[in-house]
């Protein structure tokens, strides 16, 4: 049996608060660029930013702009007046990752229908078990 230095290995791991998989993880989770994207117009309230973006529910709307603002790409203003007024805008990390997101949205925009017939090629090709492997 083959030895394995795993101790240089988890040393990095424990000394390193915010592995980089663990940021790219949350930056390109699948509300995360939608979120992103939309707050950069802010601030935007909840209601707003939930228009903004299709088919979230408002419950994994406020986890991830909680897990957001956790990770500092989000700030939550609360304005006391009656009702309270809370808006969201993103930090000046997340606006240096905007154009990235920016660009990675339009990319998408533009090579759906490739993507969608490379599925529907490949699909046909190849029994649908296989993709669950």
């Amino acid at each position: 049996m083959a030895r394995r230095n795993t101790g240089a290995t988890v040393r990095a791991v424990e000394t390193d608060p915010c592995p980089v998989r663990e940021v790219l993880d949350r930056v390109a989770g699948k509300w995360s660029v939608q979120i992103l994207v939309a707050a950069a117009a802010g601030p935007l309230r909840f209601t707003e930013l939930e228009r903004a973006i299709e088919g979230i529910s408002r419950r994994m709307l406020s986890l991830t702009l909680r897990h957001l603002e956790r990770d500092g790409l989000v700030t939550r203003t609360v304005h006391a007046t009656v009702p309270p007024r809370v808006e969201y805008e993103v930090t000046s990390v997340a606006d240096d990752l905007l154009p990235a997101l920016r660009r990675l949205a339009h990319w998408a925009e533009r090579n759906r229908g490739y993507v969608a017939e490379a599925r529907a090629a490949y699909d046909a090709q190849h029994p649908p078990e296989l993709l669950d492997a």
